[in-house]
């Protein structure tokens, strides 16, 4: 059995994820949107969100008209193991 190299190695899988997807055949915004994503946890979590567009930019501008838009939005979360010590053993 060979080991894998670094490069190799799958990410591991996250204990929560969710995501959202849209479509549009037209789409116009009044102004622009203010987005945000938060993520509230220990230290020992790692977190990361992201979005894919098609036909829409990353930030839109007021009045324009985009055509067949789709977004498709995930952010996942995975508790992170911290590293742990052999425990001393107490005197008595």
């Amino acid at each position: 059995m060979m080991a894998r190299s670094d490069s190799q190695r799958e990410e591991p899988l996250p204990d929560v994820e969710i995501g959202a997807s849209a479509r549009a055949r037209r789409l116009r915004f009044q102004r622009a949107p203010r987005t945000e994503v938060r993520f509230v946890s220990g230290p020992d979590v790692e977190s990361e969100s992201g979005s894919e567009r098609e036909n829409l930019p990353e930030e839109v501008e007021p009045g324009v008209t985009y055509r067949s838009a789709e977004v498709h939005w995930r952010a996942k979360s995975r508790i992170v193991e911290p590293d742990r010590e052999p425990r001393q053993k107490r005197k008595r």
